[in-house]
């Protein structure tokens, strides 16, 4: 089977990247996440800004019972994976550190699609010159795409991150400059936490990136233990928001996804949120993505998932051979086809009057046998 595609005009051996996230953060795990099989990997984002992150851990994993509504940090045997949590910053590396070791990962793998992820602020000429100088350095390196972070849900700056991302005319002003001295592909990475990402979108697409990728993670704050009535995650007692990832957020980052392949039906989009098997992935490609990018689960696997992508890619293999028969050779042939079922709640078929029953026909509400005349259950 042909588990390769082509997005944004470059050739990738399979739709599975790693994203921008620990995992990426150094040359030694993007060398050996291209050893175990990834398409592409996205860089650590890098910015000019000398970045510290707090003390402690930076991210996270919270777990749920399977026989009970708890959920929790702590490690116990039973508990299954709900969610990560993150607070920690773009990359620490300076740009002079990230050069040339971007120039020695494209040298080892040539063939690979290594996207470098870059961050500067917003506001002013001095600031718009530093997105340039980034994406001039990486591309100088033989990048093969960009990806401008205008997501990151905790940045210290307020000209930063999800603050750019959450502003129409900023994100098409940042794409727009990129786009002036880009020789490669751009995708804009937009933040979920905003009232409408089509308008972003549109303003992205505007200053003409050549892609979306969304989402990045939902702004969020740990759990309190009840017993000792601290944060999960704190440093001397105090926590900030942080980012939400893993399963708990597949489902809201398919509702932003829907919203964007459906408002830009021609566009190129890259999925991500919640993904760790080849069936969450295909969620996104039957909306209409090209590629998907996974974080969580790989961080789980050896930091960079071998076991993850060598799963990711059974699994399209299995699915492209059960639809042999429709003629479906590779990920092309599906992406975006039940783009089209996800309609205004108005378009939802009704039941007829006498099959009405308010809509409380659903599990935990009493039989209407069990009801007495005052409504409560006898």
């Amino acid at each position: 089977m042909d588990l390769s595609t082509t997005f944004t005009g470059l050739r990738f051996h399979n739709p599975f990247l790693l994203s921008s996230a620990p995992p990426t953060e150094s040359e030694s795990n993007i060398l050996r996440a291209f050893e175990a099989g990834w398409g592409g990997v996205v860089t650590k984002t890098i910015g000019l800004h000398p970045v510290v992150n707090v003390v402690g851990p930076k991210t996270k994993f919270l777990r749920a019972d399977a026989d009970s509504a708890r959920l929790s940090m702590k490690k116990r045997p039973g508990a299954a994976l709900h969610s990560s949590w993150n607070w920690e910053l773009i990359s620490d590396k300076t740009l002079d550190w990230w050069v040339p070791r971007l120039g020695r990962i494209k040298q080892a793998f040539p063939n690979h699609m290594l996207v470098a992820s870059i961050m500067a602020g917003s506001g002013n000429d001095t600031e718009l010159r530093h997105w340039q100088e980034l994406a001039i350095a990486c591309q100088d390196q033989k990048c093969d795409a960009l990806e401008l972070n205008l997501s990151c849900p905790h940045m210290d700056r307020p000209d930063m991150g999800s603050n750019v991302g959450k502003d129409k005319e900023l994100v098409s002003i940042v794409a727009k400059v990129v786009k002036e001295v880009a020789k490669i592909p751009v995708w804009a990475k937009l933040t979920p936490s905003t009232t409408d990402i089509v308008v972003e979108a549109r303003g992205a697409f505007l200053g003409g990136a050549d892609a979306i990728s969304s989402s990045n993670t939902f702004t969020s704050l740990p759990l309190i233990d009840q017993d000792t009535l601290e944060f999960e995650v704190q440093v001397d007692g105090l926590v900030s928001t942080g980012g939400l990832g893993g399963p708990a957020i597949l489902p809201l980052s398919l509702a932003k996804m829907s919203q964007l392949t459906q408002a830009f039906p021609d566009k190129s989009f890259s999925g991500i949120g919640g993904i760790s098997t080849f069936e969450h992935a295909l969620n996104y490609f039957l909306l209409g993505c090209g590629t998907v990018q996974i974080c969580t689960a790989a961080m789980l696997d050896h930091a960079i998932g071998p076991g993850v992508i060598r799963d990711l890619n059974q699994g399209l293999t299995r699915f492209l051979e059960k639809h042999a028969g429709k003629g479906w050779k590779n990920v092309d042939d599906f992406v975006g086809l039940r783009r089209d079922r996800i309609v205004a709640q108005s378009k939802i078929r009704r039941p007829d009057e006498k099959d009405y029953r308010g809509g409380y026909d659903a599990e935990g509400y009493a039989a209407a046998d069990e009801v007495g005349v005052s409504g409560r259950p006898r």
